[in-house]
């Protein structure tokens, strides 16, 4: 009877907190879970820090070809981002690559790729445990997501429409995350909330 009750309670007990891990993951709809990390430059953040801005969190790695589409070849994501600052958005590139992979770039060269290609972020982080890829379960480079000034996600998914590495269909597709935005500065409810993200598969470590 004793071993019974003590394998009820392990049983309880686990599942207590796999409910509470699950609770923890980032859901379309529900409050982002925060996270704290270190930028390039030393300085920790934590999205919670940005309370009352919206935020945009962009998975991020330079060597995707995907990436380079937004990047190199076009100047699509860059310009993203300067339109989204420009309107008071704080944006957060990650980079969840596990230590040696493709794009785990050091700080000096995550400097240097960001002004050959002008980019415009808040924030540049390498999450290089993946812990808080995973719980955003972000699956590609680049992944988007936008957590709203309550503190509330409401678009994740990819940066446009058409799932390519073709820099030439950028002019043809729907920036999901420019729309997002302008959704939320009308003061409306996000009409794409959800789409599946494409690129590069995130360098996630064992």
């Amino acid at each position: 009877m004793k071993n019974s009750l003590r394998l009820l309670v392990a049983a309880l007990a686990a599942a207590a907190i796999s409910t509470g891990l699950s609770a923890m993951t980032a859901e379309v709809g529900k409050s982002a879970p925060d996270f704290t990390l270190t930028d390039i430059n030393g300085k920790k953040h934590s999205l919670s820090d940005f309370k009352g801005k919206t935020v945009v969190l962009e998975w991020v790695n330079p060597e995707c070809p995907f990436v380079v589409k937004h990047y190199e070849k076009s100047g699509n994501m860059p310009k993203t981002q300067k339109a989204a600052l420009a309107d008071g958005v704080v944006w957060l590139q990650i980079n969840s690559g596990h230590a040696g992979a493709q794009g785990d770039f050091s700080p000096e060269q995550v400097k240097a790729w960001m002004a050959k290609n002008s980019a415009a972020s808040t924030a540049y982080f390498r999450d290089s445990d993946g812990k808080v890829g995973k719980l955003y379960d972000a699956r590609t480079t680049p992944h988007m997501y936008i957590v709203n000034p309550e503190g509330t996600l409401v678009y994740a998914g990819g940066i446009d429409s058409i799932r390519s590495s073709d820099p030439d269909d950028i002019a043809k597709a729907t920036n999901y995350v420019t729309a997002a935005l302008a959704d939320l500065k009308a003061g409306k409810p996000v009409r794409e909330a959800s789409t599946r993200p494409y690129g590069c598969s995130v360098k996630y470590g064992k």
